[in-house]
């Protein structure tokens, strides 16, 4: 890169003095040797660090066919020597190795199984490791565990261990140890492919990408603060961070812009299933779920709570909600399970209305009138009664075809394709299932458009603080661009606030890096 400053030594300013001396301090801090405990395991002496060795049965609780228990530490090997009774060499890296697995207290053998070695900092956690491949009965996992903890130097693992040793070991980032978690959570196939797509490193190395960006900007504005009185920066450097920055915020702002997909994705679409009393609300949600999961009855008013229930719809994750009939009541239970049911339509990611069509007027144009009248009382916020219903976030479903003359349906559905702005309309019988597939495919198609797919579009947000630091993050630019011809200095504190931000995101930010880039770009003292 094109130096920016004169090829003569300069001095540091103090600001960066600060940090050079910090960083040099570091180095030559004399640090205290490690203490060594001496173990004799097998008649063979191990000398362990003072760091801990962590253990843990990784595959799962359960009877199984496998089960697998690891350990990482320093006291791995110790462990492989203990519980295999290798003397000399520890087996080869990375090769499967069939072993007796014994008790190294009272020499039992425990079972006989495959172990694995996997030397640092080829592993999983960037630490000497070893895995256990053992039989899956809870006796013979609950014995290799309690003679893993006689070991010296190992203690069980605390939940996530594992994997927060791999992020401080710099395997893992903090977006691609996020996707790990929802790849383990993942129920269908729509959030596996996401969670892998993460895990892989996608949204991680679009943030790390914004991340240099900044640094640069903010190295260009602090080089410029310090140098520009000497005449040792070059005309025109401002204006490109300016570029940048502009073209920072642009790409983070369509980031947000996502309509919540990748959230909505990974915690599940909100669907509720709303309308009058009686409509046959609960008998669409056992239908869906396949199971009683709601009381049905003929008598109006039953459901009076909230009943969930999670669905898989084509590889998407649903969270279906039934809700009590929205009508006046005197009774004080119902009128609450109506305003609990009112907030769940507002809170909704889709609204499945259900209407009864034995209620339906029976001229077509009047029938079409009242049903769009019916959406706007079912979908309206209650504090905004007039408000425009949200069409794309709803289906209009219309229960009980089965009742309904074939011509007075046939006029019914020629007359609402007149009506504007109306959702997506289904006829189906959850008595004889008639319309069901098709109502299915339209569900799955209005999922599939709240969700997007994690394959075919940039890495998509997938958590609520990774929109909240994105969110300051493009604040903190505004204040570059608030202070840039006011205070320079205000101008880079909103530059390193965003910095931050990202860092957050990511869990890498430091001072350091931002002398690398100086050091690189402006050739400081050469």
């Amino acid at each position: 890169m094109k130096c920016l400053v004169s090829n003569h030594m300069i001095m540091l300013p103090s600001m960066f003095r600060g940090i050079w001396r910090a960083a040099v301090g570091n180095l030559r801090t004399r640090r205290t040797p490690a203490r060594r405990l001496v173990s004799t395991c097998d008649g063979v002496q191990v000398g362990l660090a003072d760091a801990e060795t962590i253990f843990a049965l990784s595959s799962g609780h359960g009877r199984c066919g496998v089960a697998v228990v690891r350990a990482s530490g320093p006291a791995s090997s110790t462990a492989l020597r203990c519980m295999t009774r290798l003397t000399r060499n520890l087996p080869p890296p990375r090769k499967a190795l069939l072993r007796s697995i014994t008790d190294p207290q009272s020499k039992e053998v425990l079972d006989r199984g495959l172990v694995f070695w996997f030397p640092a900092p080829h592993s999983f956690t960037g630490e000497d490791s070893v895995e256990f491949h053992i039989h899956g009965g809870p006796a013979v996992i609950t014995a290799v565990l309690h003679a893993l903890g006689s070991v010296p130097g190992m203690r069980p693992a605390e939940a996530g261990e594992f994997t927060r040793r791999a992020f401080q070991a710099g395997k893992l980032g903090l977006t691609e140890v996020e996707g790990l978690g929802d790849l383990i959570h993942a129920e269908t196939e729509a959030q596996r492919r996401q969670a892998l797509r993460q895990m892989s490193g996608d949204l991680g190395r679009l943030y790390q990408d914004w991340s240099h960006k900044l640094k640069r900007c903010l190295a260009h504005v602090e080089a410029f603060i310090d140098f520009s009185e000497d005449e040792l920066i070059e005309d025109g450097v401002l204006n490109q961070v300016d570029t940048w920055v502009c073209d920072l915020q642009a790409e983070i702002e369509r980031h947000l812009q996502d309509e919540r997909r990748g959230e909505r994705l990974r915690t599940g679409v909100q669907v509720v299933i709303a309308g009058a009393a009686n409509a046959g609300k609960s008998s669409l949600l056992n239908t869906l779920c396949q199971r009683p999961a709601a009381i049905v009855s003929p008598i109006a008013g039953t459901t009076r709570d909230i009943v969930e229930t999670a669905l898989d719809i084509g590889g998407f994750p649903v969270l279906l909600s039934d809700t009590a009939g929205l009508r006046e009541s005197p009774d004080l239970v119902e009128r609450e399970g109506v305003r609990r049911a009112r907030e769940r339509v507002d809170q909704a990611d889709l609204t499945l209305v259900v209407v009864d069509c034995a209620h339906l007027p029976s001229d077509a144009e009047q029938a079409a009138t009242f049903l769009e009248g019916h959406l706007r009382s079912v979908l309206s916020p209650q504090e905004q009664p007039e408000s425009v219903f949200p069409a794309e976030r709803s289906l209009l479903v219309l229960n009980k075809t089965d009742l309904l003359p074939e011509e007075q349906r046939l006029e019914l559905d020629w007359e609402l394709r007149r009506v504007s702005g109306l959702p997506p309309v289904c006829h189906i019988s959850c008595h004889t299932n008639e319309g069901l597939q098709d109502f299915l495919a339209v569900l799955h198609r209005s999922v599939k458009t709240l969700c997007g797919d994690p394959l075919s579009c940039a890495p998509t947000l997938t958590q609520a603080r990774h929109r909240a630091h994105l969110q300051q993050c493009f604040a903190a630019l505004a204040q570059y661009q608030r202070y840039r011809d006011i205070d320079l200095a205000l101008a880079a504190e909103g530059v390193r606030l965003a910095l931050t931000s990202l860092g957050r995101i990511t869990g890498h930010v430091g001072a350091e890096e931002i002398l690398d880039i100086i050091f690189k770009d402006f050739c400081i003292g050469k």
